[in-house]
């Protein structure tokens, strides 16, 4: 383990330093000369190529390219694996797949640098992208790229452990958070980690002291230093990190969060017209070697191959890639854009249109300009596309977490984050209103979807009108019919609940009295905490 985290290690530094790069360039973008040399080099690659797509087809040398070639671009990362597997490595080859199943080539290219990429896509040179769901709204919000119709078509994967935020001593949840000084690499999928964190525990943005930096392995190396006190890196810098700082630990994982950060590809809606048939082959190849891999971990070694040729590692450094993801196939691709109306979970939708309003209350979007719907970002043709032919079950949705019954220790253990909510109920009732279920639809649920694969612990208090074993039981039976409602509403396990009535025992700080409506008033609460099993 050791020998296999060092040489991972060592790839994630690079990493890490390349994803500044990528995510940082939209900084330089909107805020430099060389930004705005860019964003004209883009306005004549438009008037080149046509007003609504990309200019004329080149190599980054200059040369023609090969109209049967489908081009796409990557970051060094684990989720994509399946299309080099699928390809049978990166480079174009009538050995791949693609061209024996579909007729057309394919060429991956590693480029993290996010104005060599976006040029070179708006130049006609890439066809694919990629980019995660949460910061899409950077791309498709007010600026030059959004000219060129960027489209989501699908989804590659979700982050299970590639992102962490770690924290120093005296810090044991979220809540801890407020107040602090944490390193963020701004703008980037660590300020949707950090967000939702803070939200969990029923904090802001605002509450924290955001040190920023150009990207994570500055924030490892902050949080290395005496005056940070908490950073959002990837892995394996959480280890690393927090080996070298004594006292400090991991707070938590994108295994815990495990459907806040997702991987995209996106082409423009030219390129989309243009290559429809190449970008539904890419597709449905794609999503076969994704169930390839995911049912038959014997494939993972020819994958990890082909990904650590790619960006010139061992294949065991490509081994701990991938084991930070998990790969997105059909049916999760149909619930992810929205395909399955059945589908409760986390959407493509939901962390789009939730991080456009933070990016702009974070200063990153302009507030007085609207950033376009998801339906007119994406495009799912290519799905559905696939639907008749990507038939079984190793092209299912990735199934819930099955949850063991609570335990007596689980009532105590220690939460990651809890979050306090008023739910008014009428004196010696516990059952839910509309209004009670509207306030946990906005203030919790979401929370529990990114949440996905921890514990939910329900405690219900009161405040000491009436008897304490009669304020007991009640608190007991209003903390249920929550739990309830998560179940019934957003399909959640009944085994993933740990239900607690507290009745008057647990007091707001301040309010143990109970000596006046205020107070009584505050105690009277249901608090929401997330534990881990």
């Amino acid at each position: 383990m050791a020998t296999r985290l060092t040489g991972f290690s060592k790839l994630v530094i690079t990493l890490l330093i390349l994803a500044g790069l990528f995510f940082g360039g939209r900084y330089l973008l909107q805020n430099t000369k060389f930004g705005k040399d860019l964003q004209n080099q883009a306005q004549q690659a438009k008037t080149d190529g046509g007003q609504s797509g990309q200019g004329s087809a080149t190599t980054p040398t200059g040369g023609p390219r090969d109209p049967n070639t489908l081009r796409v671009q990557l970051v060094a990362w684990g989720g994509y694996a399946p299309g080099l597997y699928f390809n049978e490595g990166a480079a174009p080859n009538e050995n791949s797949r693609f061209f024996k199943d579909y007729g057309f080539k394919v060429e991956f290219k590693v480029e993290n640098d996010l104005i060599n990429a976006m040029n070179a896509w708006m130049a006609g040179e890439y066809d694919v992208l990629v980019q995660t769901a949460d910061a899409f709204p950077l791309y498709t919000g007010p600026n030059d790229i959004n000219e060129f119709k960027p489209m989501a078509f699908m989804q590659v994967d979700w982050s299970r452990g590639g992102d962490a935020i770690i924290v120093k001593r005296g810090i044991n949840s979220a809540n801890d958070l407020k107040g602090k000084k944490i390193a963020v690499a701004v703008p980037s999928p660590a300020q949707t980690l950090l967000n939702n964190t803070l939200e969990a525990a029923g904090l802001k943005y605002s509450d924290v002291t955001v040190i920023k930096t150009t990207d994570n392995l500055k924030a490892a190396e902050q949080f290395r230093s005496g005056d940070i006190d908490a950073a959002v890196v990837w892995s394996p810098d959480d280890i690393l990190a927090t080996k070298d700082v004594p006292g400090s630990k991991i707070l938590l994982t994108t295994k815990q969060q495990s459907h806040i950060i997702a991987d995209i590809m996106f082409a423009s809606e030219k390129t989309i017209n243009e290559k429809k048939n190449m970008i539904h082959g890419f597709y449905e190849g794609w999503m076969k070697g994704v169930a390839e891999l995911n049912g038959n971990t014997a494939n993972h070694s020819k994958a990890a191959k082909y990904l650590a040729e790619l960006i010139g590692l061992t294949p065991e450094d490509g081994m701990g890639m991938m084991s930070n993801v998990y790969w997105t196939g059909q049916g999760d691709n149909v619930n992810f854009f929205g395909l399955n109306s059945a589908y409760k979970g986390q959407r493509g939708q939901d962390l789009y249109e939730k991080m456009a309003k933070k990016f702009k209350d974070m200063g990153d979007l302009p507030v007085n300009e609207d950033v376009p719907s998801w339906r007119s970002v994406i495009y799912t043709g290519a799905v559905t596309a696939a639907q008749s032919n990507l038939v079984g079950a190793s092209y299912d949705a990735e199934k819930s977490k099955e949850f063991t019954p609570a335990t007596k220790a689980e009532r105590t253990a220690p939460a990651i984050a809890s979050k306090p909510i008023s739910i008014n109920f009428p004196s010696g009732k516990f059952a839910l209103d509309e209004n009670a279920k509207t306030i946990i639809d906005i203030q919790f649920a979401e929370v529990a979807k990114t949440f996905a694969n921890v514990k939910v612990r329900i405690e219900g208090n009161t405040d000491n009108v009436g008897s304490k074993a009669s304020n007991v039981a009640l608190s007991e039976k209003r903390a249920r019919s929550v739990a309830d409602y998560l179940k019934s509403q957003y399909g959640m396990n009944a085994n993933r609940f740990v239900i607690l009535g507290n009745g008057p025992d647990k007091p707001v700080p301040g309010c143990e009295a109970n000596a006046d409506e205020a107070c009584k008033a505050k105690n009277r609460r249901t608090e929401f905490q997330l534990i881990g099993e």
